[in-house]
């Protein structure tokens, strides 16, 4: 008997799934809360040179302070003061005639900055002066983060197939809140930025359960409404940021407030149930036997309740060996696990340097900072049912592939569209996010159905350290725009459609069981329509329309 038969005699998608699912969105709802929080605690308000302890021998001393700006720092173009240069020495003359600011020689800022507090009453440029020639290190923060993610990713897919699932899921909760809340009263950059990457780390453990135990919870049927149903939880999450960041504008508080619903998921933590695919994967039967009797009982099938003996789920066939331990050299031990492995760690490199390319880079929409981000957010719900439908009905492998070649169409689009045509120019970039985020969903749900239970969390955190890599170098892309300002858009448009390429090859999972052993990949089982008939009445429909 395979686990999927099982699952179906408790109800696959009853209200002991609905209820796990409920209970994993708080924490979801902090992630990209977290992931994409230097939008705003990264934020460089405008600025210029602080001239106000400037007096030149008593020269200065009768000026107002309108007048002490014009003779002492540049003007741009557009009327605005210069904002990291000041002039070596103050231009009386200026203030009978300003209309040519641009000819005296001018000198870096010597004596701090001065901020636009207008949006942001502090930030991390404003604490610590990153602007000008530091204004990398805005930047420079985010990679650091998602180094963070990536190493987490690493750590918790061994510590999750080897402790379980729900046992990480508390170490990553607790982990969080104590570099979170710290991080919100670092007294340096260093110290900051130390503190983001333990953050980055720990949250990782939250990103990789959430989604794998509410998938190995439900039937085959219902998985992609369960991957869709979880991202949601992010879309809401991430439009609460740009609300939650409109009302707090201070950086420290803005932490601590992003933070926060981390205890109440604390709290939750224990009436989430331990996987019961994982535990027969690890021999832990009368565990597994538990948590199947209490799936029975929750979702009202009283007649299955305690009707599963040990002896039916010991020789459950979800075991190459009882005792065997999986590490991440299975991932790349076999052929068809290598292929896999190579393809798969592709694909969720390119999507997440699309996703975060587009957005980490929330400006040029003409709008200000929070609506951008709302609407870069908000998108991503309309797309997210959309690709619901298209994963039920031309498979996961279209999907993956063709959100990312659209993705990748519309930031080569938009290169050629004159920037005189703002609105046309947001309209495509809002739809390519929403593309981007689509082939995000997608990947969750794919993966998981890729690898065999017994490596499931190693090929996720495989996965979400490749993604992380390709997160960590978006920042730096944006950076190159100082080389050539079309730079960003050709390098994240190429690896978007190069991506999408790759998918292709991958094999479809669409009414597919889960794979549970690495035998299953190296010599995949041919489909036994009676069997598949009891699980799924799904796949049987499907399978009819596309013959007929």
């Amino acid at each position: 008997m395979k686990f999927d038969n099982m699952l179906e005699e408790v109800d696959g998608f009853g209200p002991f799934q609905i209820t796990l699912i409920a209970l994993l969105c708080a924490p979801r709802i902090v992630l990209p809360c977290n992931f994409l929080l230097s939008n705003f605690i990264a934020a460089v308000p405008p600025h210029r040179c602080d001239v106000s302890a400037l007096d030149h021998g008593g020269l200065l001393g009768n000026l107002t302070r309108e007048q002490r700006l014009v003779v002492s720092i540049p003007v741009r173009a557009d009327g605005e003061p210069e904002s990291c240069e000041m002039f070596a020495e103050p231009q009386l003359q200026l203030l009978t005639n300003s209309s040519n600011s641009s000819g005296p020689p001018t000198v870096q800022c010597h004596s701090g900055w001065v901020y636009d507090t207008t949006s942001f009453s502090s930030t991390l440029a404003t604490e610590w002066d990153l602007v000008c020639g530091r204004k990398s290190l805005t930047k420079t923060i985010s990679t650091i983060f998602f180094a963070g993610v990536m190493m987490g990713a690493i750590a918790f897919g061994f510590l999750c197939d080897k402790y379980g699932r729900r046992k990480t899921l508390l170490a990553s909760y607790i982990m969080a809140i104590v570099f979170g809340f710290s991080s919100a009263f670092a007294n340096s950059y260093v110290l900051f930025a130390v503190l983001r990457f333990l953050t980055g780390f720990s949250l990782t453990g939250i990103s990789i359960n959430s989604i794998v135990l509410s998938v190995e919870w439900v039937d085959i049927s219902h998985r992609s409404a369960i991957a869709v149903i979880g991202s949601m939880a992010w879309s809401i999450g991430n439009m609460l940021l740009a609300g939650v960041a409109f009302l707090v504008t201070d950086w420290r508080t803005l932490i601590m407030v992003v933070t926060a619903p981390l205890g109440f998921a604390v709290l939750t933590w224990w009436w989430i149930p331990e996987s019961a695919r994982w535990l027969l994967a690890n021999g832990k039967v009368e565990r597994a036997q538990f948590y199947l009797n209490k799936c029975a009982k929750f979702n009202k099938r009283h007649n299955q309740a305690n009707s599963f003996k040990l002896e039916t789920l010991s020789n459950a066939e979800i075991l190459e060996r009882q005792d065997k331990n999986y590490t991440y050299l299975h991932l790349v031990k076999t052929p068809k696990m290598r292929r896999l492995a190579l393809l798969t760690g592709i694909v969720w490199y390119g999507i997440a340097l699309t996703y975060y390319g587009i957005s980490l880079n929330i400006s040029g929409f003409g709008l200000n900072l929070y609506l951008t981000h709302f609407i870069y957010a908000a998108i991503e719900v309309p797309t997210k049912l959309m690709i619901y439908y298209f994963l039920n009905t031309i498979g996961r492998r279209k999907c993956q592939a063709g959100t990312l070649l659209l993705t990748g169409v519309c930031i080569a689009v938009n290169i050629f569209i004159p920037k005189g045509l703002w609105l046309v120019r947001a309209v495509v970039a809002v739809v390519g996010k929403g593309l981007s985020e689509a082939s995000f969903t997608t990947i969750f749900l794919y993966t998981t159905e890729l690898y065999p239970t017994v490596v499931r969390q190693n090929g996720l955190g495989y996965t979400n350290f490749m993604s992380r890599m390709g997160v960590a170098v978006a920042p730096l892309i944006l950076l190159l725009e100082d080389v050539w300002t079309l730079l960003p858009q050709v390098i994240i448009s190429s690896v978007a459609i190069t991506s999408g390429l790759v998918a292709l090859l991958l094999p479809e999972t669409l009414n597919v069981k889960l794979p549970e052993t690495i035998e299953d990949i190296e010599n995949p089982r041919k489909p036994d329509v009676s069997s598949v008939s009891r699980s799924s009445g799904v796949f049987l429909e499907s399978k009819n329309k596309t013959e007929t």
